[in-house]
């Protein structure tokens, strides 16, 4: 289903001063609710569901929409399941529109990145806006480089970048993947500042600017850039990840480099607010359904996710942690 992207320009300076367009904000938000609204043709959540992805295709999280649907039809939990893209604004144009509607067969994928970009804009839509109905995986990060870049390991990136912060411009996906790389520049004693930072909607874009030459690295999602290391067009130089990950073990990991950065990244699904608690109920379980079939499992290894499913109350309780950390994180190096 078509719709249309928007990239914020390059710029420079920290996590919270990033640019908007209204008229492109409008524009994406009118097409996306044409969308929905023909996707949708009833509300029963087993006879029509929209799985809602709040960037562009090729990202992560339209991946994980894209295996979620995968899942779903093979498996004939639903009659009728489709995506959506609502690109825009680090993914809260998506959940912006998601807080408009009522109809519960409508579920968006988020988590880490939207609260990341809410505690950078300190403003817009956030997550307690809408229903949380379960988290499903985490994933790590991976830094990359063009394949032809002259950086051949993380600590000739850092010190190049420490020496001309500007000139070694950074892009990502998200405003996760803006912190990771505000996180590592603290941990490299580098002047976020003063770094270029090229905001990309969705790690297709990020890929593209780095192999246009717009951007000369990026830490984005290992799903989204291991694919591109191991077609030759780009360089893998660590992962953000606490200990080396099963079937890639040749890429170090950032901490084992001397920089302490681990930051994990989770995906979950949402729906409107307001929706009944039967329906809720449904939810939780068809999601819960989809997350226990092979089809599933297969994403999960291929994708190099950590299946990390969580519900309920607790569900609740760990989005409210995770607001207070990420919301400490971006304190700290502004």
């Amino acid at each position: 289903m078509p719709s249309s992207s928007t990239a914020d320009p390059p710029r420079r300076g920290g996590l919270g001063r990033l640019l908007f367009s209204v008229v492109a904000v409008i524009t994406v938000i009118v097409a996306s609710a044409f969308s929905i609204g023909s996707a949708s043709g009833g509300t029963d959540v087993r006879t029509n569901l929209t799985l809602i992805a709040p960037a562009a295709a090729g990202g992560g999280w339209d991946s994980f929409q894209r295996e979620l649907q995968q899942a779903m039809r093979v498996n004939g939990l639903v009659n009728n399941v489709q995506v959506v893209n609502i690109p825009g604004a680090g993914g809260t144009i998506g959940l912006g529109q998601l807080s408009t509607l009522e109809e519960p067969n409508n579920l968006m994928v988020g988590g880490t990145g939207h609260i990341a970009t809410h505690a950078a804009r300190g403003a817009g839509p956030q997550l307690s806006d809408v229903t949380p109905i379960a988290r499903a995986v985490e994933e790590y990060n991976l830094v990359v480089v063009p394949a032809d870049s002259p950086y051949q390991s993380m600590d000739e990136l850092i010190e190049a970048w420490r020496a001309d912060p500007p000139h070694v411009g950074w892009t990502g996906g998200g405003s996760f993947d803006q912190l990771v790389m505000a996180d590592l520049a603290g941990q490299a004693g580098i002047d976020v500042e003063e770094t270029t930072y090229i905001n990309s909607d969705g790690g297709g874009e990020a890929i593209q600017a780095l192999l246009n030459g717009t951007a000369q690295a990026t830490a984005g999602g290992f799903a989204d850039m291991y694919p591109q290391v191991q077609g030759g067009r780009l360089r893998a130089l660590g992962v953000v990840a606490p200990g080396r990950l099963t079937g890639v073990e040749d890429i170090p990991t950032l901490r084992e480099q001397g920089y302490d950065v681990t930051l994990t990244n989770w995906r979950g699904l949402f729906a409107p607010p307001g929706i009944s608690t039967e329906d809720r109920a449904d939810l939780e379980a068809l999601v819960t359904e989809a997350l226990q079939t092979p089809e599933w499992a297969d994403a999960v290894e291929r994708n190099y996710w950590n299946l990390v499913p969580l519900t309920g109350p607790e569900l609740e309780t760990f989005i409210d942690d995770e607001v207070q950390r990420i919301q400490r994180l971006t304190e700290e190096i502004r």
